[in-house]
Formats: structure tokens, C-alpha cells, sequence
């Protein structure tokens, strides 16, 4: 979601500079490689209202 939805992030520039158009294996490690790196922006924002470098938020 992160790449279709905010393709100009840091880390969707990070995964697509790692990864490019590979397939298969490597792709899921990093895949998984940048959950985690989304976990530790989102718990930031959970806890303290700090919103991550390059992110955007909707109005609801």
C-alpha cells in the first residue's frame, strides 16, 4: 500500500531502490523488511503525535 499510496516516501524510495523490478524471494524478504520499518514511524505517531519525514496525512 505504501508504494501505490505514497510512492514519493523515503521507504518507497528505499524498497524500490533495493528491490527495482526483482521478483520472488528477495522481494518478500524486503517486503517484510519494510514493515518493519513502518512499525517504528507508526508506534512514533501512535505515541507521540510526530508524524514520519516524507509522509502525508488525509483530512477525514
Amino acid at each position: 500500500m505504501q508504494l501505490r499510496n505514497q510512492p514519493s516516501s523515503g521507504l518507497a524510495r528505499w524498497f524500490v531502490e533495493r528491490v527495482g523490478n526483482e521478483r520472488g524471494r528477495i522481494r518478500k524478504i524486503t517486503a517484510i523488511a519494510l514493515v518493519r520499518k513502518l512499525l517504528v514511524p507508526l508506534w512514533r505517531y501512535l505515541t507521540t503525535g510526530l508524524v514520519p519525514e516524507g509522509e502525508r496525512l488525509k483530512a477525514v
